[in-house]
């Protein structure tokens, strides 16, 4: 005779949380055989050479744990790529940290500087990792939209958010979901709104090697001012189309990042040795991440004249893997069930940007990840012309 024992009841620390949109609408995608336009990963291969550079590390015997902080010859290659493209200098040894891709570092950046009470600016449409890592903290998000539409940052909305109990305040450039850019005027006036105050800046800049049209990204690393009170966030995977591995890095001043290990050593401690050494090694030619932005920019004019002629209206891409589309031509229904036909009728996911608001905002918009293979791109824009033609 068996006997059942019940589990106790945990009171959850994150009530409000289900399964991420990301997740729905992939698994849709699957069950209806459609194209997945919708979860930002590609369907193509790196760079051999890449792939050779981390089997010849783990071939040498690199497989045991590295530094906390990472290894140093990657961290180098990053200060030396930073002073480079941003002209600011960052020390190796102490003001870069490897980290278990671009969502480990930011929730360990607010978990180093955010404390029970404190409030944390998120500027709406967001990646849906930020409001929960602040709540873990014990934090507090205050939302403050960007501009509908346009997608611009409003500081007059953000400057009357600041109060005493504002840490920080979560950037994102090239923006996801929207695929707008901040300009080095939206940096001036944000380091003329934040001089008179303490908060620190999370910079996350996964996209910052896909901007387009001869524009420049501006880093906050740019601006001296911004980079003495930043965490400044980016990603391998994203840079060199290896999400599966889950390796980025942050870059702030020493103070900063002193407090940033202190807890990156207990909820990491640290990250893949042979990948590690292989990016190191492989970073020596810059080329890959100086010509990805001419590589994304030509799928994005792909997709964009692919859609010209169909009566889904195209909003600008200046930045990021992405495309927004309005769809109100097209159908009354909300975003998600928008989405969710899309996927099943039409045969091509995407992901509506209310599931980047809190609560939701409805605009009729609807975002399509253009880092796919050329002809998964075409068999997408045939399915969709044939829709909405």
């Amino acid at each position: 005779m068996s006997t059942t024992f019940a589990t106790p009841r945990i009171t959850s620390r994150l009530p409000q949380v289900g399964t991420t949109i990301f997740t729905v609408m992939s698994a849709l995608a699957q069950q209806h055989n459609a194209v997945n336009l919708g979860q930002g990963f590609p369907d193509f291969d790196c760079d051999p050479r890449l792939l050779d550079a981390v089997n010849a590390a783990m071939r040498r015997g690199l497989n045991q744990y590295p530094p906390m902080a990472g290894v140093l010859p990657l961290r180098e290659a990053i200060a030396q790529k930073i002073a480079r493209i941003y002209g600011h200098g960052y020390d190796p040894v102490h003001e870069i940290t490897i980290t278990a891709g671009a969502t480990q570092a930011i929730l360990t950046a607010i978990l180093a500087i955010v404390h029970p009470g404190d409030e944390v600016i998120v500027l709406d449409p967001s990646y849906d990792s930020y409001e929960p890592n602040i709540e873990l903290a014990g934090g507090r998000a205050v939302h403050v939209p960007l501009t509908p539409r346009t997608f611009r940052p409003d500081f007059d909305r953000i400057s009357a958010a600041i109060s005493p109990r504002t840490r920080a305040i979560l950037i994102n450039t090239p923006h996801n979901p929207s695929a707008t850019v901040w300009s080095a005027d939206d940096m001036r006036r944000l380091a003329e709104l934040l001089r008179p105050t303490d908060v620190l800046v999370i910079a996350d800049e996964v996209y910052e090697h896909m901007v387009f049209d001869g524009a420049q990204h501006e880093s906050v690393s740019r601006s001296p001012e911004l980079a003495a009170r930043s965490f400044v966030v980016s990603s391998f995977g994203k840079t060199y189309h290896v999400t599966g591995w889950k390796v980025g890095y942050v870059a702030a001043p020493a103070t900063l990042m002193a407090e940033f290990r202190k807890v990156h050593q207990f909820n990491v401690f640290t990250v893949n040795t042979p990948v590690q050494h292989g990016l190191a090694d492989y970073m020596a030619d810059p080329a890959p991440y100086e010509q990805l932005a001419g590589f994304y920019q030509r799928k994005r004019d792909l997709f964009r004249s692919g859609l010209a002629s169909t009566r889904l209206k195209l909003l600008p891409t200046t930045g990021s893997y992405f495309q927004s589309v309005d769809y109100s031509e097209v159908s009354d229904l909300n975003e998600e069930a928008f989405c969710r036909w899309l996927t099943s009728e039409v045969g091509v996911a995407a992901i509506p940007l209310s599931a980047f608001y809190p609560g939701g905002f409805e605009q009729k918009l609807a975002r399509f990840c253009f880092a796919k293979k050329d002809e998964t791109l075409k068999l997408a824009l045939e399915r969709l012309n044939a829709c909405f033609s």
